[in-house]
């Protein structure tokens, strides 16, 4: 069976069919359709579309430190202050063998907290009872 998913692996599925590459007129796609890859550095309204985070100070830090474990979009995902940002990079380096950020730890959290901060979620206005117009539902 291992040997079976290490021919899939290495040789892709022998039963599927084989395509043939498009044509090179076929490829001739927009610039904007183009979906981003990993090496992608386009910016479009403020995010970096390679990792989905928003390009601002610290950035390029936090790329560098967190984009090579998990993907940016989980980043972008979640929402913390310093402080929870800062408990689950200590999670991590508990856990999931972070290393030690040293300096660089200051301007990650100081990214984190600014650009993925809790968006304040306020409670609706309470309602007015006495200007409700009840009435009665007739079978």
């Amino acid at each position: 069976m291992a040997l079976g998913l290490v021919y899939y692996g290495l040789m892709g599925n022998p039963f599927a069919a084989r395509q043939s590459p498009p044509a090179a007129s076929n490829r001739q796609e927009s610039h904007a359709s183009r979906p981003a890859t990993a090496t992608d550095n386009r910016i479009e309204d403020g995010i970096h579309l390679a990792t989905g985070l928003r390009v601002a100070e610290g950035f390029e830090v936090v790329r560098a430190n967190c984009t090579g474990c998990h993907s940016g979009k989980l980043i972008a995902q979640n929402r913390a202050t310093f402080e929870g940002w800062q408990e689950m990079i200590r999670w991590m380096q508990r856990t999931q063998g972070l290393w030690e950020l040293g300096e660089n730890e200051t301007a990650i959290l100081n990214y984190l907290a600014t650009n993925y901060a809790p968006e304040e979620i306020g409670r609706r206005a309470s309602l007015d009872v006495e200007a409700i117009e009840w009435y009665v539902l007739e079978e």
